[in-house]
């Protein structure tokens, strides 16, 4: 009754129905913010505001990460991707702007072959995840996850990490060469 206990009246009222737990409508709630951004990404017509829609979004993704006790990747994705890159890609198009003389626009032209094909893919996501068993629990974490992230970074995924290294030193570069002046 007043300690988590039901009256006996009430043995069965709770059967059938699953409490939402906090965890559960905060990750709802995260999934219709991240939803709604990155929508607003693809369908704002100015690129700036574009870049500060893609800025929710990462933040929204950083917050999934916390959702699953993943704290260093919840770490990582605030300060790389939605502090340095968006950091990057604002003064990217400022500088773009300053240099062209006008504002930089976006159309979306196929915006209906878009739909289709991200329903289709929705869709197929949706009947390959059904027919997935899902776990009842998840399984309890290990004592120090970011050391082994670290590790697994370090031997088993070496290669993708430094080419990912050289991916974004190509990406610098390029900015720099699209910056430059030509005198």
């Amino acid at each position: 009754m007043g300690d988590g206990q039901q009256a006996q009246g009430d043995a069965g009222a709770l059967q059938g129905r699953e409490r939402v737990t906090l965890e559960t409508g905060a990750f709802w709630g995260l999934a219709a913010v991240l939803l709604a951004s990155s929508l607003a990404v693809v369908l704002a017509r100015n690129l700036f505001h574009s870049v500060l829609y893609l800025a929710v979004a990462l933040v929204a993704t950083g917050g999934v990460f916390l959702l699953l006790d993943a704290a260093f990747l919840f770490g990582v994705q605030l300060l790389l991707y939605a502090g340095g890159v968006v950091t990057i890609v604002v003064f990217a198009i400022m500088l773009t702007e300053r240099l062209g003389g006008e504002g930089i626009g976006q159309t979306s032209r196929y915006l209906v072959n878009g739909a289709v094909v991200s329903v289709a893919v929705f869709v197929g996501v949706l009947m390959f995840v059904g027919q997935a068993p899902l776990p009842a629990a998840r399984r309890p974490l290990g004592a120090d996850v970011t050391r082994a992230l670290g590790e697994l970074l370090l031997t088993r995924y070496v290669l993708a990490f430094e080419l990912l290294a050289v991916l974004l030193v190509a990406a610098l570069l390029g900015g720099l060469y699209l910056a430059r002046t030509d005198e």
